[in-house]
């Protein structure tokens, strides 16, 4: 059994050391602010090792919910920094600039709820998870699942970003929603403001990585690993397979949906790139790479991607692509597991070998002569 498995709390202590003091100590404010947005992308991560590791669902399409989340934060950000007072040089003050560039003389009735943080609150969880239901629903009911529910997720990504960017009086389009200044009237980007928002990352992510191991330790994890297994077996047990395939869904749009938020404080915009599939298939990596059935090790995975995707990418923007590829099909062909299963099966039996030869020395010193 893994040692990640084995020891979860020490595990999870050894991952706040590493974020939460080390980190901040050896990294200066504009890295720290990367890793901050690394850890917005281990939400998603979590959500996949829930959904895809432990229940077999694989979503092409994650990018959605993270988009969803960031969306809704943009749109409560942009409304925030369009007061009249602010935007009295524009043709019609008191909507955001892109609007006011695309000829709009009011803001959508679909933007009047964002005006209310609470509100905004609200549909950073209500919004995935309906959008989430709706999905599931309609093909888990169908018996719909494996490459056909990925490729339809993806394909569904893909539609929602063509939408945004088509939409941009009302979306801000390909460049997404942007210049986002204040919360509450607390300028997000100082330097202070960076440090608190990458403490409340932390926090958030303490909070869903606690709360996924409460499920996986739950008789829902349970039915989830065997619906993977045996998914019939299960159904015929009498138990609703779609209604629960559809509620772990919901669940991982919601880690998805958080983490889009937060990735909008910490970096200060959302656009839909950040929802098509290159941005989903992204995603599944960091999961793949650290460990589908390790919530640890998600975290790591994502840490680690995005950390190598900004180092290549500094110095050789055009390998990362192919640095990204050839990364994938290292995990599935050597290391099918990720840094959960390279840890469990190579690194903990190497550490554990001096153990292990202290242990036969004593059984032979306490072994009689002429016995055993």
């Amino acid at each position: 059994m893994s040692a990640l498995k084995r020891y979860p709390w020490l595990s999870l202590t050894f991952l706040l050391l590493v974020i939460g003091v080390v980190m901040p100590l050896m990294l200066d404010i504009f890295r720290l602010n990367l890793v901050g947005k690394y850890l917005t992308y281990a939400f998603v991560a979590i959500g996949l090792v829930l959904c895809w590791g432990y229940g077999g669902i694989l979503s092409l399409g994650q990018g959605i919910f993270f988009g969803l989340g960031g969306y809704c934060m943009a749109m409560f950000l942009k409304l925030e920094a369009s007061t009249p007072a602010d935007t009295r040089i524009q043709t019609t003050p008191g909507i955001p600039d892109f609007m006011d560039w695309n000829q709009l003389t009011q803001l959508p009735l679909f933007w009047q709820p964002f005006h209310s943080f609470s509100l905004t609150l609200l549909a950073v969880l209500v919004l995935p998870t309906l959008f989430a239901w709706l999905l599931g629903s309609a093909m888990f009911k169908r018996r719909v699942g494996g490459v056909y529910f990925a490729i339809i997720t993806q394909a569904v990504s893909a539609i929602l970003t063509i939408l945004i960017i088509g939409q941009q009086g009302y979306t801000g389009g390909i460049n997404g929603i942007t210049d986002l200044r204040t919360l509450l009237g607390w300028d997000i980007r100082t330097d202070q403001a960076k440090y608190i928002l990458y403490y409340v990352n932390m926090l958030c992510l303490l909070a869903v990585i606690v709360f996924c191991w409460f499920i996986l330790h739950s008789k829902l994890g349970r039915l989830l690993v065997a619906i993977r297994d045996k998914e019939d077996r299960v159904r015929f047990s009498g138990y609703d397979v779609a209604s629960i395939k559809t509620v772990v869904f919901c669940i991982s749009a919601v880690f998805s949906a958080v983490g889009g938020a937060l990735f909008t404080l910490q970096v200060g915009f959302m656009s839909p790139g950040f929802i098509g599939t290159v941005a989903s298939i992204e995603m599944v990596i960091f999961c793949a790479v650290g460990g589908r059935l390790s919530v640890i090790g998600a975290v790591y995975g994502a840490l680690l991607v995005n950390g190598a995707k900004s180092a290549i990418s500094e110095s050789f923007p055009e390998l990362w692509t192919f640095a990204m590829g050839a990364l994938f099909i290292a995990v599935v062909l050597v290391f099918p597991q990720g840094l959960a299963g390279l840890y469990s099966g190579y690194i903990s039996a190497w550490l554990s070998w001096p153990k292990k030869q202290l242990r036969k020395i004593s059984v032979k010193i306490a072994t009689p002569v002429g016995k055993g």
